[in-house]
């Protein structure tokens, strides 16, 4: 099959386009035709060797999560079949979607949607799972509350963004100003130009607080907190940071891979709670450059990668 290959750590010259083996289906696994896979934020930090992305052996396939159609269906599996078609999001700890195939455990796998395009499921996996974990299941966000999201225009806050709104929050976000008009068509009731506006000035007027951008972005996030709050996050502070106050929790959500969060997804999209996001669209050999995008960090929506 053909992949994206990963030959080392470095810039995104250390992915090479080529030929690698196609997987096995084992038992209790299935093989996917990958159709499109999502470009993710943690997937230049992987190309890079960041910290804990460090790797140890090349050349290595990227891409945690995708849509295609099964190909394959190993022993013990009865809940697929050949030809249908799923999305996914790889385990933790695991890679392999910017390829023609990947082989991946049957139970965290869900059907796709027959309205939803390969592209548009690619772009959602992931990016819902961490929203809906940090939402819901984290933050624990009812009807009535205030939530300040972070980067509202990216793939996760922008999720974020549409889910707060279902669930009947008031939803204030950041954005720059060419993307206003965006997460206002998102759902964000309030949006603060993080160019031009100190976003603490608000005051202490939120139940939550989730925070996809990190940095110093944290730090000044507590100030909008009410006693109580909680602000819950997926992008690292400042080394060193300690959180300034003790009247509000800070909390990271577990992100677990499973097939009841992508069901979630799924019924979602059907009430019209959720739409995909906005979605860029890259050829698998040009994940280089989708990876040069996605380094810029001030993308709208998702970077997806069409293969099949």
């Amino acid at each position: 099959m053909k992949a994206m290959l990963l030959m080392g750590h470095g810039g995104p010259e250390m992915m090479k386009f080529g030929q690698a083996g196609d997987p096995k289906a084992g038992p209790g696994e299935v093989v996917v035709d990958v159709h499109a896979a999502s470009v993710n934020g943690a997937d230049p930090k992987v190309r890079r060797g960041n910290g804990r992305y460090k790797l140890d052996k090349f050349p290595h396939i990227m891409g945690r999560d995708f849509s295609g159609v099964v190909s394959a269906v190993g022993p013990g599996v009865t809940d697929f079949k050949v030809g249908d078609a799923v999305l996914a999001v790889t385990d933790v700890g695991i890679e392999g979607a910017y390829a023609e195939k990947i082989a991946i455990k049957a139970a965290i796998v869900a059907k796709k949607p027959e309205g939803l395009s390969h592209t548009e499921a690619a772009a959602l996996g992931l990016v819902s799972l961490t929203a809906l974990t940090a939402i819901e299941d984290t933050a624990h966000l009812k009807a009535g509350q205030t939530i300040l999201i972070q980067g509202g225009a990216g793939g996760v806050a922008g999720f974020a963004v549409q889910l707060a709104k279902h669930l009947g929050a008031k939803v204030i976000t950041t954005a720059s100003a060419g993307n206003h008009a965006y997460v206002r068509s998102l759902g964000a009731d309030q949006v603060i130009d993080y160019n031009a506006e100190d976003f603490t000035k608000i005051g202490p007027v939120c139940d939550v607080v989730f925070d996809t951008v990190g940095g110093n972005v944290r730090a000044g996030s507590y100030a909008v907190l009410k006693p109580g709050g909680k602000l819950v996050w997926i992008a690292p502070a400042l080394e060193g940071f300690k959180p300034p106050r003790e009247d509000v929790e800070t909390l990271r959500p577990d992100v677990k891979r499973d097939r009841a969060h992508l069901e979630r997804l799924v019924a979602l999209l059907k009430a019209g709670a959720v739409r995909p996001p906005a979605i860029h669209r890259y050829k698998l050999a040009d994940a280089a450059e989708a990876h040069r995008v996605s380094e810029a960090r001030h993308l709208q929506g998702k970077l997806v990668l069409e293969i099949g």
